[in-house]
């Protein structure tokens, strides 16, 4: 049986502190305001839904968390600890994995080196170290079984996965290398309803690993689905923050929607379908 997606899950208690938090986060390039005001936490057991639709800066946010960029307001806290990433290798090195939407994968190399891509284990003494491939086989294939993920052949070629096994061997991976954070890059954007779904089990199943999950998406049905907090963002800016039972999916749908100007839209069709 793999892992169930659901709202069952309860957030942790509020004592423990925050894995990634921002407060009042910020950032421009030249005179654009990429970034303006934007708050968040990411506990450990929890799912931090980020929605919007395009231009509304989650790019930017993503690129912040999984150092890319420095913001240039606000605090960016770690462990409760101020910081600024100087880089993706430091943030990764602090337990923050970035799975990005076009997956950094060799197409034509199996599943197998894949998962282990930059990080390949070796044995053997120098000048005849090689590369240790029995143990990537079976480590890779135990640890996508302990994900809920069967996959028939670790050989075959990661290319030859459907989009969103590729998503959830990028999720394994990154759980197996000792993410204390995981930020995932609309992983469900290209996928159909059935793919999306299998994805979604598996950002659970991080979750109930004990990992602090940092979902984007301008999908609410799928933020629903998972989520534990929802932060709205619109031009830059924070349009809302709320828990789970805080707010419905038909609320979080019209808030991400922008419900006034979809009422003033309706409006204005039907004025002009009358007239």
């Amino acid at each position: 049986m793999g892992p169930q997606a659901g709202g069952g899950h309860q957030v942790t208690a509020q004592t423990t502190t925050p894995l990634v938090e921002l407060s009042g986060v910020g950032k421009r390039y030249g005179n654009v305001r990429a970034l303006d005001g934007v708050s968040l936490q990411v506990r450990a057991g929890e799912i931090t839904c980020v929605l919007g639709d395009n231009g509304a800066g989650k790019s930017t946010l993503i690129k912040i968390i999984a150092g890319l960029h420095r913001h240039d307001a606000g605090t960016l806290a770690l462990d409760g600890e101020e910081t600024r990433l100087a880089s993706p290798r430091e943030a990764l090195d602090r337990g923050i994995a970035t799975v990005y939407q076009d997956l950094a994968v060799v197409p034509l190399m199996p599943v197998w080196r894949n998962f282990f891509l930059g990080s390949e284990p070796r044995k053997g003494v120098a000048p005849f170290r090689r590369l240790d491939v029995d143990h990537m086989r079976r480590t890779t294939r135990a640890e996508l079984l302990r994900m809920g993920i069967d996959l028939r052949d670790v050989d075959q070629p990661i290319g030859t996965l459907s989009g969103g096994e590729r998503q959830c061997v990028a999720i394994a991976r990154a759980v197996y290398f000792g993410a204390k954070v995981l930020v995932l890059d609309e992983p469900t954007a290209a996928l159909g309803v059935k793919q999306s779904g299998v994805v979604l089990k598996y950002v659970a199943a991080a979750r109930d690993q004990g990992l602090g999950v940092v979902l984007i998406t301008h999908n609410p049905h799928h933020a629903y689905l998972v989520g534990d907090r929802f932060v709205l963002l619109k031009r830059g800016t924070m349009t809302g923050s709320h828990a789970r039972d805080e707010i419905t999916l038909d609320e979080l749908t019209r808030e991400m929607a922008g419900g006034d100007e979809l009422d003033d839209l309706r409006h204005e069709l039907r004025r002009g379908a009358a007239g």
